[in-house]
C-alpha cells in the first residue's frame, strides 16, 4: 500500500467527524462538505512524512476553512439555515427525548444564537464545548493566545447559555406552539398578532428555491391563504425542540417545521415544503383524522 492510499484512508476514516465538526461550526450541510473537500485538498498537496496526527491535523485544517467561511459570510450574507431540516431529527412529542442521535443534534434556538457570534467566539465554542478540542490548539487557528481563546469562548458560552439548557424554554415553546397551530387553525388573526414576534422571520425550503418572510403580517397572510388546505398539523420534536409536522389528505407528509420561541413568541421558523426531500427524511406517521 502506498503512502497516498494510508493518508486517503486516514482521511475517510475521519470524514464523518469532520463533517460533524465542520457542520456545528458553520450551521450548514452544504457549507460543511465543501469545508471537508477543501480539507482533502489540502492533505493532498501535504507532505505525508510530516505528519505524525493525522486526526489532529485534519481537525486544526477544518477549523481554518470554517474560520475563513464565517468571516466571508460577514461580508457577503447569506442565510444560514436553509438546509437546516435536511439532516434534522423528527420524532413524535411524545417519544423519549435521551437517546444518541437526538443528544447530537442540534435545535433551531441553539443554531440561531451560534449564528450571532462573531467567527473566533463561534469556532472557540464548538471545537471546545462540543469537541473537547485544547484552548492552545483553538489558539492556533484563529490567531489567539491561548488565554484570549478561554476568553472568547466564554463569553460565546454566556450568550448561548439559554439555548444550550433549554428545559424550561422548552415547555414554553410546546405552549407557544401548541397556541400557534390553535390560532392558525380557527384563523384567529388577532390571537397569531400576539404568537408572533413582529419582526419574525419564516424561511420555506421549496423544490424551486429558499422563500423568506419577514414580519408578522407577512407570515399571517400566508397563514391566510392556506386556512382551506385539507391537512392535519401537529406538535412533532424537531432535533429535539418542539416543532410543526402537516400531513395532506392522503397521509404524506406536506411540511415539517422547526420553530424558535423567544420571549414567548415565535421568532425564526425554518419550513420544508419540498414532496422529494419529505419522503426521503423518516417522519412520524399522521394521526388518525377525526
Amino acid at each position: 500500500m502506498t503512502p497516498d492510499m494510508n493518508l486517503a484512508g486516514a482521511f475517510e476514516d475521519e470524514r464523518g467527524r469532520l463533517t460533524t465538526v465542520a457542520q456545528r461550526i458553520l450551521g450548514s450541510r452544504a457549507d460543511a462538505e465543501d469545508a471537508v473537500q477543501e480539507t482533502w485538498f489540502r492533505l493532498a498537496r501535504q507532505d505525508h512524512e510530516s505528519l505524525t496526527n493525522v486526526p489532529g491535523w485534519l481537525t486544526t485544517v477544518v477549523g481554518r476553512v470554517c474560520i475563513d467561511m464565517l468571516r466571508s459570510r460577514q461580508s457577503r450574507p447569506s442565510p444560514l439555515y436553509d438546509d437546516y431540516l435536511l439532516d434534522a431529527l423528527v420524532t413524535d412529542d411524545d417519544a423519549p427525548e435521551d437517546n444518541a442521535m437526538l443528544a447530537e443534534s442540534v435545535g433551531l434556538a441553539l443554531l440561531v444564537v451560534l449564528g450571532s457570534l462573531k467567527p473566533e467566539e463561534r469556532l472557540a465554542f464548538v471545537l471546545h464545548d462540543m469537541f473537547a478540542v485544547p484552548f492552545a490548539e483553538i489558539g492556533e487557528i484563529i490567531g489567539r493566545s491561548t488565554n484570549a481563546t478561554k476568553m472568547l469562548a466564554s463569553r460565546a458560552r454566556q450568550k448561548v447559555k439559554g439555548a444550550d439548557h433549554p428545559t424550561g424554554r422548552r415547555r414554553q415553546q410546546r405552549e407557544v406552539v401548541d397556541a400557534f397551530l390553535v390560532a392558525a387553525r380557527g384563523g384567529d388573526f388577532d390571537a397569531l398578532v400576539k404568537l408572533l414576534d413582529p419582526d419574525v422571520t419564516w424561511r420555506t425550503r421549496t423544490p424551486r428555491g429558499v422563500v423568506t418572510k419577514q414580519g408578522a403580517a407577512a407570515v399571517i397572510g400566508a397563514i391566510s391563504d392556506g386556512l382551506r388546505a385539507d391537512v392535519v398539523a401537529q406538535r412533532v420534536l424537531v432535533n429535539g425542540e418542539p416543532g410543526i409536522l402537516v400531513w395532506g389528505p392522503k397521509g404524506k407528509p406536506v411540511s415539517v417545521m422547526a420553530c424558535n420561541v423567544v420571549d414567548g413568541r415565535l421568532a425564526d421558523v425554518v419550513a420544508l415544503l419540498d414532496p422529494t426531500r419529505l419522503a426521503a427524511m423518516d417522519l412520524p406517521e399522521p394521526p388518525p383524522r377525526a
